[in-house]
């Protein structure tokens, strides 16, 4: 809290801190304190079934969120974790945001990949398009 900062784990333990803004520190402060007295724990992401615990395996953030899709019955052809990570990377580039910041974000070691995860949008395409001088 002190540094402003998060600390995020990913695949093979590789570990990145990333800046954490003000909304997002009072949203993740509120629900720690929110949290009964048995689920006092430093990791953000628990089970909400008791005993409450961390997910045991790593998909457990992608199987909430396939669950909360189905739910709400959004059709996307991305599911799970990586539904949020094409979304984040959309809108930031949407927004203005250089790939190789959103690949930053992203905790991606190569721009390909990045580029993999912000796809095209044709709205913003339409936007931002020249128009293509007439032939002579």
């Amino acid at each position: 809290w002190q540094t402003g900062s998060l600390r995020v784990c990913g695949k093979s333990r590789y570990e990145v801190r990333l800046p954490l803004p003000q909304d997002v520190g009072d949203a993740i402060a509120a629900d720690l304190e929110c949290r009964p007295s048995t689920c006092r724990n430093d990791l953000l992401f628990l089970r909400t079934i008791a005993p409450c615990r961390p997910f045991r395996r790593g998909d457990g953030i992608s199987s909430v969120v396939k669950r909360i899709m189905k739910r709400a019955d959004i059709a996307a052809p991305v599911k799970g974790a990586h539904a949020l990570r094409h979304t984040a990377a959309t809108e930031m580039l949407r927004h203005g945001v250089p790939l190789d910041k959103i690949g930053l974000v992203l905790r991606h070691r190569g721009i390909d990949t990045t580029a993999y995860y912000a796809k095209a949008d044709v709205a913003l395409l339409k936007q931002v398009a020249q128009p293509w001088p007439e032939a002579l």
